[in-house]
């Protein structure tokens, strides 16, 4: 999540990142998020983002922009697939973090949308964060005015959930 319309102290990376050490993991955050970013265009900055050989683990979050736009959930789930697999000939793991779609382009999309992530979790053998927006979502508490973006209350209850998906992949 790149923090859209939050200050850059509340933006997932660093919350996450603060919410580690505080943990007791001296792990670096580095935020690769773009706002409005589709798996798309995820899959046309993978190879620039992952070029450092430094990078031990992504969180793979894409999929909700290409929801909301309508893209064809084959589409998505093709790029996050090519994603997963150049971040797995790079030897970097990955916790794929979902999403879930309302019903709003029918149920048909909806059925399809929801099953990519699951899908891609046993395929890949993957960490699944089966909702990354979990009791986050259509929660006016957690989300700015726009009711999509997640406040910095949300981006923390966010945060704890990715927190215990890196601390499962680390012990």
């Amino acid at each position: 999540m790149a923090g859209y319309g939050l200050p850059n102290e509340y933006h997932l990376s660093i919350v996450l990142e603060n919410n580690l050490k505080k943990t007791g993991y001296n792990i670096e955050v580095i935020n690769g998020s773009v706002s409005g970013s589709t798996s798309s265009s995820g899959l046309n900055r993978v190879d620039w983002s992952l070029s450092d050989p430094g990078i031990d683990l992504i969180v793979l979050g894409l999929g909700s922009n290409d929801m909301l736009r309508g893209i064809q959930p084959e589409v998505t789930e093709r790029n996050l697939e090519q994603i997963i697999k150049i971040a797995k000939n790079k030897n970097i793991k990955i916790i794929l973090a979902g999403m879930i779609a309302p019903v709003t382009h029918g149920k048909k999309f909806k059925k399809d949308f929801d099953a990519i992530y699951p899908k891609l979790s046993i395929k890949y053998d993957l960490p699944l964060i089966p909702f990354l927006l979990d009791g986050v979502a259509l929660n006016p508490k957690f989300n700015q005015n726009d009711g999509i973006h997640p406040n910095k209350d949300g981006t923390l209850k966010i945060s704890e959930t990715i927190k215990k998906s890196i601390i499962n992949i680390l012990n």
